[in-house]
């Protein structure tokens, strides 16, 4: 039996463990628990009033797509991955994964009702603003297909839809369009402005490697275990997603930073997306396409999967409870 199946009476039984590395993100993740309001913004609300408008313009737009996206992706897992395996160490990560993305949700409004902002209208730039629009519009036309007919599993078509999702979610919402995200609202730490928002960035960021190794490792071991959705056509399909999804971001880009600030400007982090796209196509077995150096050096240890989990163990932004469970990924 592979990891895909329907049988709601599958899956019932945790032990013998038949992918290993699905229960150590498990405990990972259960390691890495924290709450929002553990962080106080009190000295971030005053960097915020005395940024530029074009800055906090930068940060308020981050939020209309970060505050819809984390629901997204809860409805990317609950409609096109949890249906579809049978291993119960997956469930059990998907259900933590689809806490953490409800916790990250709360974390976006603990900053929303924290900071001076229009928080109806950020609300609504997901929606009003085009860019942010497009991405929302490409993300869930995979989950409609997961959710409004039936999908059959057994099938090569069901087999690549249900991979198509995958990489809809994981690799580019998570993998790539975050990530850009991550590294914009990190940047303003680097000019000491938002540490501790930096800090609740950091907690989100470690979560979302882990959801990033997750999907990465159960594209791979599907394609493994099925390997009649590998043609060359589908191979084609999946590495086109990908480049779109940088033309579109390139586009949101554009608009979260028209004019540039101090340290950061649309093409600078266009660049950064591409060249986090090129980590994604090899760590799904193709070659590099943009090969673009990383402008921004002090996120090179969160841009690979493999390094993720014992970066953030190693800093001392890492947050752990019972850090006797904590296990490194395989």
């Amino acid at each position: 039996m592979g990891i895909l199946g329907t049988g709601i009476q599958d899956g019932l039984l945790l032990k013998p463990v038949r992918y290993q590395w699905a229960m150590d993100l498990y405990n990972q993740a259960v390691a890495n628990t924290w709450f929002p309001n553990e962080i106080q913004l009190g000295e971030d609300i005053a960097d915020f009033k005395k940024m530029t408008d074009e800055e906090r313009q930068a940060i308020t737009f981050l939020m209309s797509f970060f505050n819809p996206s984390e629901l997204i992706v809860n409805k990317a897992l609950a409609f096109g991955v949890y249906p579809y395996l049978n291993a119960a160490e997956a469930h059990l990560y998907l259900a933590k994964q689809m806490w953490e993305e409800a916790n990250h949700c709360m974390s976006f409004e603990y900053i929303l009702e924290t900071f001076p902002v229009d928080r109806e209208k950020i609300y609504a730039q997901h929606v009003d603003h085009p860019a942010i629009a497009a991405k929302e519009e490409f993300e869930v036309k995979f989950i409609k297909r997961m959710a409004e007919r039936s999908l059959d599993i057994t099938t090569t078509e069901g087999k690549q839809d249900f991979v198509r999702n995958l990489v809809a979610y994981s690799v580019i919402m998570e993998g790539i369009w975050f990530y850009t995200g991550f590294m914009v609202a990190l940047s303003f730490r680097q000019r000491n402005l938002l540490r501790n928002f930096g800090s609740l960035v950091d907690w989100i960021v470690r979560d979302e490697s882990l959801h990033l190794k997750f999907g990465i490792n159960l594209i791979l071991t599907v394609l493994e275990e099925n390997p009649d959705i590998a043609t060359e056509e589908f191979a084609a399909e999946i590495k086109q997603m990908i480049l779109d999804s940088v033309v579109m971001e390139e586009e949101y880009n554009k608009a979260m930073i028209p004019n540039g600030i101090l340290g950061l400007n649309a093409e600078y982090i266009t660049q950064y997306t591409k060249h986090m796209a090129d980590r994604r196509l090899e760590e799904l077995g193709f070659e590099a396409h943009y090969k673009v150096p990383n402008p921004a050096k002090w996120m090179a240890a969160a841009n690979d999967t493999l390094q993720l989990v014992n970066f953030f163990e190693s800093t001392n932004t890492s947050y752990e409870v019972n850090s006797g469970a904590s296990v490194k990924a395989s």
